[in-house]
């Protein structure tokens, strides 16, 4: 693998702090994280986006926030409202959580008008957007109809999960999900435009799993493990910050067909 670099990884990186209790001062050390370690963005609960844009000021972290999260069924007025929000407290960048009900219900055209009117937003005021899918609780043709729709509307990114919606196991004692499978984003970047990236988001683990998504297309991973993820990529790095990855940790199977 060439060229991939110990600030690759860590620009892939927006260090998720969305933890229900997760409070301000945990969060305020979350963003220090991000800093220390060089991280794309931070990705933040709308209550704590003003306190993270002060923290990461002077710094080029940027200032990432979810709305209508986890579930995605708030009303569209609502999620305008939560992204208007969230852009004036200093969010350039939004995670969006479709509305899963209308998925479920195959109601595509609220589907494109909440997901256009959340992106011509976002764009207006110089932010990007992420759309958030949440593949274990939706079907194959689901995701590559979202996918169609993200491309058509001009979204930036399609997101694999929130990871937070589980689902219950066969036998109905446990909770459990896939989140960033290879097969979801191989479809994802299969039926998304050439302009659209895609974000892993749930059960990413290591060097390994960032390589694998760099090697399917990904840009960016949703994480909480930043000081982990970028202690490994130093290990593994020349005096320039070039990885040298063992064989191990090569992906075993490259973007054919993408």
């Amino acid at each position: 693998m060439k060229d991939v670099t110990v600030k690759t990884i860590s620009k892939m990186i927006d260090h998720s702090l969305l933890a229900q209790t997760l409070t301000e001062a945990q969060m305020v050390e979350g963003c220090k994280v991000a800093i220390d370690c060089d991280a794309a963005s931070v990705c933040v609960k709308p209550y704590h986006v003003a306190r993270a844009t002060e923290e990461l000021g002077g710094s080029d972290v940027l200032v990432g926030a979810v709305i209508g999260f986890p579930h995605g069924n708030n009303t569209l007025e609502i999620k305008i409202a939560e992204t208007i929000q969230v852009i004036e407290d200093g969010a350039v960048e939004v995670d969006m959580v479709v509305n899963l009900a209308a998925v479920a219900e195959k109601n595509w055209a609220f589907v494109e008008k909440e997901i256009k009117a959340i992106t011509v937003l976002c764009h207006q005021n110089d932010a990007i957007v992420k759309v958030i899918f949440a593949v274990d609780l939706i079907k194959d043709e689901d995701i590559i109809k979202l996918c169609e729709i993200c491309t058509k509307v001009k979204a930036d990114f399609v997101k694999t999960s929130t990871g937070y919606n589980f689902v219950k196991t066969e036998d109905g004692q446990f909770y459990t999900y896939s989140g960033a499978s290879d097969h979801v984003m191989k479809l994802m970047r299969k039926h998304s435009g050439p302009e659209v990236r895609t974000k892993a988001a749930g059960c990413i683990r290591g060097l390994k799993g960032f390589l694998n998504v760099l090697a399917m297309g990904g840009s960016r991973v949703g994480t909480g493990q930043t000081i982990a993820i970028v202690e490994e990529a130093k290990k593994y790095a020349d005096e320039n910050g070039v990885l040298n990855v063992p064989e191990d940790l090569k992906p075993q199977e490259g973007p054919a067909g993408y």
